[in-house]
């Protein structure tokens, strides 16, 4: 049994290095979305309006899908004290704001009710962090230094970005940048379409706001606010920032980029509603790629056996499982707590992450962090410049899908120059460029590959862009023994073949074989 390394809240979306830097993860899996239920009744448990006495939370109602289901449960949750936010009957997935502290097990007791809870512990516009994403800005004159050492066919930074050859990805630019019929969405804090790296490749259509589980485009909401963590932008400066010799390079620097806005820009939480939302509006306009760097707030593992969590699983399976069958290649951060997240239990002392949290022993048989451990999509770990497993990744055994680079400190992990940080070079807003780190730049990086084998075989399925992206990975054997600090003490233990293990899963993402085979 471990207890995840102390981190800053949403270590699995950010991580603290030294030097102040960012990172992510998510994990999850739970029932089928489809599973069948008793027959839809009207009638609430309580056969009078439930009193409006307690704080203002929000909620998801599951329900087989199905327009005549979500308008039976409607009318149960008026009469439990509950307002209809949205309706998503393709899934069955509802979203509710309640003042009545039974809400939810009230309405768990209505026939055709197959989960509901609470997604917050907090009210509704009642937190306040100033714990967000940090970053490291790049300077004017290392911005100048590296212009000077850029060949030809180069953006200007690009020789800061240690993690494109690491994948082949400055190889496989040289035979394709991907096609513009490609959508990857990123599921974050927001994109600033206005930057000069983003804009050529940013795609309007398919953006939206999703806060509070309704979408939204009017104003352009999916742009981050003043203040708001510059984590998104990062995100999508590593998947698609645009070959145009300006400032770096994406992955997939000639697919289109979305930004589905689900992090609410006062707390940095990522709220079940939002990452509902975010996955169907991409699933319904035309994304072929999604990418998650955050686990699903507040609960760091969601755990089966809880009334409250069950139903987050749910609502957010039904979601991305949904996005699946349209198409979409789901990937996500593995997390940044230095975690064996197969062993049988692990300490959670880090929620619910927006009120005070509690210690608790999970069992992971039971428990899960969403996104990135739901069935179907693609977790993954971080590797440094050396290309081994980064210092803060997470592992393990079956849970780990592929790697790819994420950055780490340069004590740990230094690059070849003319690169000088072991950090990820991306896109900030206001056109500046900065480092973050950890497992939320990973997996942009398997997004991109995932978006380049798409622009390869515009025709695949979801299953089979996944089955390409693992068989074309270069494998990475365990690093055995694994001393990241040198201090002669193994700080993890990787386990597995060469062809996939707890630390690498099938191997590194190899960008150059997405576009050749």
């Amino acid at each position: 049994m471990t207890t995840p390394h102390p981190r800053p809240r949403g270590a699995r979306r950010s991580i603290a290095v030294p030097l102040g830097i960012a990172a992510a993860t998510a994990l999850a899996f739970l029932p089928n979305a489809a599973a069948s239920a008793a027959p839809a009744v009207d009638g609430a448990a309580g056969s009078a309006t439930a009193a409006a006495d307690g704080p203002d939370l929000s909620y998801v109602v599951n329900v087989r899908p199905g327009h005549g289901s979500s308008a039976v449960a409607k009318k149960a949750i008026a009469k439990a004290g509950g307002t209809v936010v949205i309706a998503y009957d393709k899934i069955g997935v509802i979203v509710v704001h309640s003042k009545n502290p039974d809400f939810a097990r009230t309405i768990r007791a209505v026939r055709g009710v197959q989960s509901a809870g609470a997604t917050r512990t907090a009210p509704l516009a009642a937190q306040s962090s100033d714990d967000l994403a940090t970053h490291q800005v790049l300077t004017e004159a290392e911005a100048k230094k590296a212009a000077a050492r850029a060949t030809s066919g180069q953006d200007p930074l690009e020789p800061l970005q240690w993690d494109l050859p690491a994948m082949k990805a400055d190889k496989a630019h040289e035979k394709s940048l991907g096609s513009r019929k490609v959508t990857v969405a990123v599921l974050d804090s927001g994109v600033d379409d206005t930057h000069a790296d983003i804009a050529p490749n940013f795609d309007k259509k398919a953006s939206a706001s999703c806060l509070g589980g309704a979408p939204v485009q009017k104003d352009s909401p999916w742009r981050p606010v003043a203040g708001e963590s510059p984590h998104g932008m990062h995100v999508a400066g590593e998947i698609a920032a645009a070959k145009n010799g300006i400032g770096v390079t994406g992955v997939a620097p000639g697919v289109k980029v979305a930004s589905l806005k689900v992090a609410e820009p006062a707390t940095g939480m990522y709220y079940t509603e939002a990452v509902v939302c975010g996955f169907m509006w991409a699933a319904d306009h035309g994304a072929d790629v999604t990418n998650s760097s955050y686990y699903t707030d507040p609960w760091l593992f969601n755990c089966k056996t809880d009334a409250d969590q069950k139903a987050l699983v749910d609502a957010v399976t039904r979601a991305s499982q949904y996005a699946e069958h349209k198409g979409v290649v789901n990937v996500a951060a593995a997390g940044n707590a230095e975690t064996d997240l197969a062993q049988d239990e692990i300490v959670d002392d880090s929620s619910p992450d927006d009120t005070t949290p509690v210690p608790r022993t999970v069992k992971t048989k039971d428990c899960f962090d969403i996104p990135s451990q739901l069935p179907g999509v693609v977790t993954v770990s971080a590797t440094g410049a050396k290309g081994i497993k980064s210092s803060y990744s997470n592992w393990g055994k079956n849970v780990i899908d592929i790697a790819a680079p994420g950055g780490d400190t340069t004590a740990y992990q230094t690059p070849a120059p003319p690169a000088t940080s072991g950090l990820i070079l991306s896109t900030l807003p206001g056109n500046q460029y900065g480092y973050m780190a950890g497992t939320s730049m990973a997996s942009p990086h398997v997004a991109g590959v995932a978006a380049l084998i798409k622009s390869t075989h515009p025709h695949a399925s979801a299953a089979q862009v996944k089955a390409l992206l693992y068989k074309e990975a270069d494998a990475t054997p365990c690093t055995d023994p694994y001393d990241i600090d040198g201090d002669g003490k193994v700080d993890a233990v990787c386990v597995g073949g060469k062809n996939k293990n707890s630390f690498y899963g099938a191997g590194t993402a190899d960008a150059l074989d997405a576009v050749t085979k």
